[in-house]
């Protein structure tokens, strides 16, 4: 007996240990091929290259970056963070690539977090879906893998919502502490209000998620303030320079003439497929044909340049187009075996709801990356979703598929940018300007307010 017993523990402590191996070399592979993907994307468009600019100012110059990103040319976010994460990163590293490995240690870390979140809540979908369509899925690999503010929001917003989700009573799974959940949306909160305009979307739900605890505990209530608070601190520090130098007003950046009422987004809102419902949506599936080009001829020329992509992109094209639509059906069914899905669906609708609304009182029109903060909503409905059709054996060789494909097809879209639009264009230009302490050789900021 002691023998067999022996034997036992030996077997099962091999299997925990390959199955931990197998674990880290997934993560590790996950966590390069987000990487090369970002430095293969786009470097020297506008806007990428502003934001990279902002950073290099603040590491070759010293100057402290009073406002972040510009919305337009007289409107500009306040705060540092945004030339903070970029240049510190070139302090630890004096290359040109750290700012990409500084954002994708965010990023992946973030998608780690919500994958155990979507396994813990699900643990009947296979985990290795979660954690791989995670990694993989467009719009995490094309907003948080390369240089341009909105890669910046994923972290905080995945931050945010998973904390906040586990405030709510009817979505709760005590996964998390509650006063570490406060912590996390006070730092998400004043994190992403420094880089996106988008942190407006955040108040309702803290709003929320303090209305119903005042309504449990006037401890708690309390508590969670407090725990908000020290959180709303250790990012929101980064913005007090901002008005302590400029006051109030002329801090804001302008960002507060954003502010107005449009009710010609309402129209914009109508369209299913173009409008908020199926943007939203798309966020969580394989929405090739934003990322491969502005329009058709672009998308065209690419495949032509890339004939043996085609197969895989014909696919996943076809996946693109249908996937929201099986989702937005999935809404209207039942499933007494999940207990939270109501709850769920309401959830996703209310989050739409206040996105409709939103839009009404600002200039700006609903396009997708404007609210691609809901993205781990999306994600957490899209995965009930899948927790569903995955049951069955042929959708499992389907998610398999659409896994592989997605992995093959975007691997080559990568090495189709390097040489096009990547920094090793002329990764001279930014080592240059590393190197000798002089930001311009990459490029002028834009003018306004540093």
């Amino acid at each position: 007996m002691p023998c067999k017993y022996q034997s036992r523990i030996t077997l099962d402590l091999i299997k925990n240990l390959t199955h931990r191996k197998g674990f880290l070399v997934f993560l590790t592979f996950a966590f390069l091929f987000r990487l090369g993907y970002g430095l293969c994307s786009e470097f020297w468009f506008s806007d990428e290259k502003q934001i990279y600019l902002s950073g290099l100012k603040f590491y070759t110059t010293g100057d402290w970056p009073y406002y972040g990103p510009h919305i337009t040319d007289n409107i500009q976010i306040p705060g540092a963070l945004q030339g903070l994460v970029v240049g510190i990163s070139l302090f630890l590293l004096p290359m040109p690539e750290s700012p990409f490995i500084l954002l994708n240690i965010l990023s992946f870390a973030s998608l780690c977090f919500l994958s155990w979140y979507l396994t813990k809540r699900l643990p009947d979908i296979p985990a290795w879906f979660v954690w791989t369509w995670l990694m993989v899925a467009p719009w995490t690999l094309n907003y948080s893998t390369h240089i341009v503010n909105p890669s910046y929001i994923l972290p905080g917003s995945i931050l945010f919502f998973v904390a906040a989700m586990e405030t709510y009573p009817h979505l709760k799974q005590n996964l998390l502490s509650l006063k570490w959940c406060y912590f996390m949306m006070g730092i998400a909160l004043f994190w992403i209000m420094q880089f996106h305009m988008s942190w407006v979307v955040l108040v309702p739900y803290a709003f929320a998620s303090f209305y119903f605890q005042f309504r449990l505990s006037r401890k708690q209530f309390f508590s969670a303030l407090m725990f908000f608070a020290l959180g709303s601190l250790m990012s929101g520090v980064f913005i007090l320079p901002t008005f302590l130098k400029y006051g109030f007003i002329e801090g804001l950046g302008g960002t507060n003439n954003t502010v107005q009422l449009n009710s010609s987004n309402m129209f914009r809102h109508l369209n299913v497929a173009e409008g908020i419902l199926g943007r939203f949506l798309s966020f969580a599936t394989f929405e090739l044909p934003r990322f491969t080009g502005r329009n058709l001829p672009t998308r065209l020329a690419f495949f032509r340049d890339e004939l043996w992509l085609i197969p895989f992109g014909a696919f996943l094209f076809v996946v693109a187009y249908l996937h929201p639509l099986v989702m937005f059906i999935m809404w209207f069914f039942k499933s007494p075996a999940q207990r939270d899905w109501r709850a769920v669906k309401y959830f996703t609708l209310l989050t739409l709801l206040l996105l409709y609304t939103i839009f009404l009182f600002t200039w700006r029109e609903p396009v997708s990356h404007t609210y691609y903060i809901t993205l781990p909503v999306a994600m957490l409905y899209s995965m009930y979703c899948w927790s569903k059709l995955l049951q069955n054996p042929r959708w499992l060789l389907f998610a398999k598929v659409l896994i592989i494909s997605s992995v093959i097809f975007q691997a080559g879209f990568a090495l189709h940018n390097y040489s096009r639009i990547s920094l090793y264009v002329d990764r001279n230009a930014p080592r240059d300007a590393i190197e000798l302490k002089n930001y311009r050789i990459l490029g002028e900021r834009r003018s306004g307010r540093y």
